[in-house]
């Protein structure tokens, strides 16, 4: 079971639910030790004082705010737990918003699970995670962690709740200067995109059949050399791919290779003329509320 990273409480309202926080992921990464190439002895690293070159250990290290090169202000624990931060020790609900107003962008700033703690909780716990199933909307929520303090969204997953951490507005680079130049692109170009997309599609990441390759390879290349055997021949590569300079041609050819892989006929493909999206007033005010609601989230949470 992961251990718990944070202890604390959902303030709801009136209402308060105690909880800790656990890792929503788990790394199968492959981790390598650093070697001595020369007799294969391991590489560690020590933490010494610059002054009198004395190796420390983690109880003799603190914190210090570099002012300058050679000025440092010593920072203490007590120096932070004193700090006025009501978000401390609480997960704050701030608002209710729609759960699909939030750029993907803002995501990556951690995912975890609210575990109700004690018998107490049961009960709140419960009733905030079914009032939220019952609606399409997510709690903005502030809380401190890891020494700053964050934004995130609490939502059910299944029986339970998790916080998705938010990234703050001034943490997300603007796209404007990624930008590639103006370039014309036929509405006929656009059509075979979204023919291809539409091949392409499925409900959800449940039904994919995708593999990690790359980790698996690793790890037989890890037992071979354990077992002193050579490991299994690499699958052949795939050509490099040539460059486009017919665009239909490469789309009416991806569709064909799409429908074959999900065992539809190959027969040739064909790009038919999709209906041209009707955007309402409605949709054009809904789009201005949520660029002016993204641009304001900080002002109004910190």
């Amino acid at each position: 079971m992961p251990r718990a990273m944070w202890n604390g409480a959902i303030s709801f309202g009136l209402v308060t639910v105690p909880i800790t926080l656990e890792p929503a992921t788990e790394s199968h990464d492959v981790h390598f030790r650093q070697v001595h190439l020369e007799d294969g002895g391991r590489v560690r690293y020590q933490k010494r004082c610059e002054i009198d070159g004395q190796v420390l250990t983690e109880d003799d290290i603190g914190k210090a705010y570099e002012v300058s090169k050679d000025q440092l202000i010593p920072i203490t624990e007590a120096d932070l737990s004193g700090m006025p931060l009501p978000t401390a020790r609480a997960v704050e609900v701030v608002a209710f918003i729609a759960a699909d107003s939030v750029d993907p962008v803002a995501f990556g700033a951690g995912d975890y699970y609210a575990r109700p703690k004690g018998e107490v909780a049961s009960k709140p716990y419960t009733l905030l995670r079914q009032a939220l199933s019952r609606t399409d909307k997510v709690a903005v929520v502030k809380y401190a962690l890891r020494g700053r303090e964050r934004l995130g969204l609490l939502r059910p997953v299944g029986e339970a709740l998790s916080i998705q951490g938010l990234h703050w507005d001034d943490e997300i680079r603007s796209p404007a200067e990624l930008a590639p130049p103006e370039t014309d692109v036929s509405e006929k170009e656009i059509e075979g995109a979204l023919t291809l997309m539409e091949t392409m599609s499925v409900d959800s990441l449940d039904d994919l059949d995708v593999t990690d390759h790359y980790t698996e390879a690793l790890h037989e290349v890890i037992e071979a050399k354990a077992e002193h055997r050579a490991p299994a021949a690499p699958e052949a590569e795939r050509g490099e791919a040539a460059p486009v300079v017919d665009l239909m041609a490469a789309l009416e050819a991806s569709v064909a290779k799409a429908k074959e892989s999900r065992g539809e006929s190959g027969g040739p493909a064909t790009v038919h003329e999709m209906p041209k999206p009707k955007k309402t007033a409605a949709a054009k005010k809904t789009a201005a509320k949520k660029t002016s609601a993204r641009k304001t989230t900080r002002r109004k949470t910190a």
